[in-house]
């Protein structure tokens, strides 16, 4: 029974503590810290009055003892133990207060008669007492009564009491006040970025208008912000440029579909739609995979593999693969510079093949393409491919490593490419902790990539 039961809770959530507010929590902290410390100042107070009332009886004490020593030296003089006692009886009959007694080899000689009750606070003194030529040492005991002063402290201690209690809730309420008016801020905070959602045109929160503690936070959370309407920015042109760079294929292999199947079709009929629609999913895979790869890069996407290779290797590589479109088209290509590089070289021979692909396409005929390659600086070397042909729009240059982004398709009256081989080139470039840059000018377009010089402690 006792399995099956608990086996029936197992899956149950245990609800963790409701957590504090932080105002109930600094009004708390608050609260303790004022209680301490009225009672610390307090208690010293009780403490000082205390040894003050202790030394001031002790100082009475002092002087009753010197008072009755010169009342036994006035005795000493007049030699009778009836002078003696008529003079204490006359000193201490009116002394409520002053407690006497005198004794000697165990006889009483003489005891004072207060008044009952009290708290006494005694002391013994030995003093010698002369009569008739012979020496009697007397047992002395003195007293003051210190039941009033004891009744003061008490009073003060009643009076600290209430003044920590009321203290502490007097400062409570007031510092549950203060601690309200200096979250306050908090709040204006919290209430300004429950408004912001990633869909809108949010402004960043201006840290100047808040305090000092709350500004590294602010500037954190603008910073997050942005991050996130890029983000939310990119995944919605993601969807729209997917969107409308599938239809048409899809289109297309609908269409054919249809058509092949309104009437009966010879095998060769067949096998030409066939052909046509593996093209369209060819381009359709195509598109998909290079997304996937785009995808993976911006989240961050590590290197599969990296070694110190020679760029001017794998410019050749890609090269050779080129070799039978670079004879049709009449073109030759050629590699200027090398550079070792850790990097991953499948990665570099992809982003090549797509920048000498597009050189292939939009080269004059019977001109060279450059693969060039140098240390830009003692922190990067460059990878560019250099092509002669139409210059490319100023205005478009920016734009080229955009997804889906063809600056020069009605040049190329091509629709086979879909727009994402410089996408391709830029995320490769940055993880590689580079960048990509283009230009044209002078009858030359120039697009290439930087890779950080590891061996310069990059």
């Amino acid at each position: 029974m006792r399995a099956a039961r608990q086996s029936r809770f197992r899956g149950i959530p245990r609800m963790s503590p409701r957590p504090q507010s932080l105002q109930s929590r600094l009004s708390l902290w608050f609260a303790a810290q004022t209680l301490f410390g009225l009672s610390v100042i307090c208690f010293a107070i009780y403490l000082v009055t205390a040894w003050n009332f202790g030394q001031k009886q002790e100082e009475e004490l002092d002087h009753k003892a010197v008072l009755v020593q010169h009342l036994l030296t006035e005795a000493e003089k007049g030699g009778d133990l009836a002078f003696l006692r008529h003079k204490l009886e006359d000193f201490f009959s009116m002394q409520d207060d002053v407690r006497l007694s005198i004794s000697a080899g165990g006889r009483q000689l003489f005891e004072s008669r207060p008044a009952e009750g009290g708290r006494w606070m005694l002391r013994d003194v030995e003093i010698p007492w002369t009569q008739a030529g012979a020496t009697t040492q007397l047992s002395v005991r003195i007293g003051v009564n210190t039941a009033q002063e004891m009744q003061l402290l008490r009073r003060l201690a009643w009076t600290l009491l209430g003044a920590v209690v009321l203290g502490t809730a007097l400062v409570s309420l007031t510092g549950m006040w203060l601690v309200r008016r200096g979250l306050k801020p908090l709040k204006t905070l919290t209430e300004r970025t429950a408004a912001m959602a990633p869909d809108k045109a949010n402004q960043p929160i201006d840290a100047a208008a808040f305090a000092e503690e709350l500004r590294p936070w602010i500037t954190q959370f603008n910073a997050l912000l942005l991050r996130v309407q890029r983000a939310y920015v990119q995944l919605e042109s993601f969807n729209a440029d997917v969107a409308h760079e599938l239809r048409t294929p899809l289109a297309n292999l609908i269409g054919s579909t249809e058509l092949a199947l309104t009437r009966p079709r010879s095998n060769e009929e067949l096998q030409t739609v066939l052909a046509s629609n593996l093209e369209e999913v060819g381009r359709l895979s195509g598109i998909v995979t290079d997304m996937l790869f785009l995808s993976q890069a911006e989240r961050g996407a590590p290197m599969r593999k990296r070694a110190v290779t020679s760029l001017a290797a794998q410019a050749a590589d890609v090269i050779d693969f080129y070799d039978a479109m670079l004879e049709e088209a009449g073109l030759r290509a050629e590699v200027r510079g090398d550079a070792m590089a850790d990097v991953d070289a499948a990665l570099v021979r992809r982003a090549l093949f797509n920048l000498l692909g597009n050189a292939i396409r939009f080269a004059e005929p019977a001109s060279t393409i450059r693969i060039e390659i140098g240390e830009e600086n003692s922190e990067e070397f460059t990878v560019a491919v250099v092509n002669r042909g139409a210059p490319i729009d100023p205005a478009a240059l920016p734009r080229l490593f955009e997804r889906f982004y063809r600056a020069a398709q009605a040049r190329d009256g091509s629709t086979r490419h879909h727009g994402l081989g410089l996408s391709i080139v830029e995320a490769i470039a940055r993880m590689h902790g580079g960048r990509v840059f283009a230009a044209s000018h002078g009858g030359e377009t120039r697009i290439g990539f930087t890779v950080r010089n590891s061996n310069n402690g990059g």
